[in-house]
């Protein structure tokens, strides 16, 4: 998938930011797509520091639009399906600082889906404005560290080598620890 935005983006060079940011934002609206994928092809086109930078304003946009289109489109909904998560329910009330705390915790940790977050968020009680804040900044280091690790993976040096190394075992074990469940 990165080997064909790269292709798209040498060829139309004037589209590549927008169309880069509007893959972000349709990936936040999706909930579910990894936006790994476009952080490489980011990073392999624009170079680490521009290639992060236009993935965090396209991640920023779209944690902020998915937000207000499942705030109009799901604020109804039970809670039945957040139940496993339950800093994500405590979210669903809290209000002002706790909720801007809330978010931007979550957004810290790597295993908790982004699209998860926006739901929740967006469901809640919390507003626009705390949750695009808090939101934005949370993705800050957590995107860091992403393109760091993919940069690194993508250059194939040591320290990408021992980050594939590292996923790989974590990935080796869970997969082995939920088949012995």
């Amino acid at each position: 998938m990165s080997e064909t935005l790269l292709t798209f983006f040498k060829e139309y060079r004037e589209w590549a930011i927008p169309v880069s940011i509007l893959l972000n934002v349709i990936i936040a609206i999706l909930g579910i797509v990894p936006s790994v994928f476009l952080t490489a092809a980011n990073l392999l086109f624009f170079g680490f520091w521009n290639g992060t930078l236009i993935s965090f304003i396209g991640e920023a946009a779209g944690a902020a639009i998915s937000f207000l289109l499942y705030r109009k489109g799901f604020k109804k909904v039970s809670r039945q399906k957040l139940e496993g998560y339950p800093r994500v329910v405590r979210l669903l009330e809290a209000k002002g600082k706790e909720a801007f705390i809330l978010i931007f915790s979550l957004r810290l940790l790597p295993f908790v889906p982004s699209g998860l977050v926006t739901f929740a968020g967006a469901i809640g009680a919390v507003s626009a404005y705390v949750f695009v804040a808090a939101s934005s900044i949370g993705k800050v280091p957590a995107l860091l560290l992403e393109a760091y690790s993919v940069y690194n993976v993508t250059e194939w040096n040591t320290e990408g080598k021992i980050i594939l190394g590292v996923v790989a075992a974590i990935g080796i074990y869970v997969i082995v620890k939920k088949r012995r469940s």
